[in-house]
């Protein structure tokens, strides 16, 4: 009779044992599953951020580029000072709203850096139809430089913020399909915002002649 019991507790402890080694295995492997998705959408955030700091790179090219741009034209064309105050504004404005990685969780904030640059845009666009009426403007080396550098920077702008919106298209599709939106809920990974440009900011400031 004590070893039927003994021989049953036996194997209980056999089974418990079992039992517990697997829920152990289902629980390790959770923890390495939402550890692995967890590095994933680290990994594709540090992306993001990156695409974002060469959008903001090249906006500062953009913006270096200016001053020197202002000071040609204003050579040749003094009486154009309205224009060129609303460049050198439009810049002022532009260089003084930048954001940070943690800021592109907020729509507002990417609304603002956007609006500030879009008027940028849209004053060179103005400063290079007034350009037009100085040949002599048109023919300077010095400015024939600013011109291509400025063509170039424009171009590099519509790439950087294309790859941009790639990378925070992609973060964005794991954040929102299981299972990787369980784990970006549980640790706090948040939606980044799309730079969408103005329906005209996919053509540069004409600065061809």
């Amino acid at each position: 009779m004590y070893g039927v019991i003994a021989y049953n507790a036996n194997r209980m402890g056999r089974g418990l044992v079992v039992a517990l080694a697997v829920i152990g295995l289902i629980v390790l492997g959770v923890v390495v599953w939402a550890v692995g998705i967890n590095n994933s959408l680290v990994r594709s955030e540090q992306d993001v951020n990156e695409k974002w700091a060469q959008v903001q790179n090249v906006y500062q090219r953009r913006a270096d580029l200016i001053p020197n741009l202002v000071e040609t034209v204003k050579g040749f064309a003094t009486q154009e000072r309205t224009v060129l105050e609303e460049v050198t504004r439009a810049r002022a404005s532009a260089t003084g709203v930048q954001l940070t990685p943690e800021a592109l969780n907020d729509p507002k904030a990417m609304e603002r850096f956007q609006a500030a640059q879009q008027q940028l845009t849209g004053a060179l666009s103005r400063l290079m139809v007034t350009v037009e009426r100085y040949p002599e403007l048109k023919s300077n080396q010095n400015f024939l430089a600013l011109q291509t550098q400025l063509e170039g920077t424009e171009n590099r702008i519509a790439v950087e913020r294309r790859r941009f919106n790639e990378s925070v298209r992609e973060y964005n599709t794991t954040l929102r399909l299981f299972p990787g939106s369980i784990v970006a809920n549980m640790n706090g990974f948040r939606p980044k915002t799309f730079f969408e440009a103005a329906p005209d900011a996919a053509t540069p400031p004409r600065v061809k002649f």
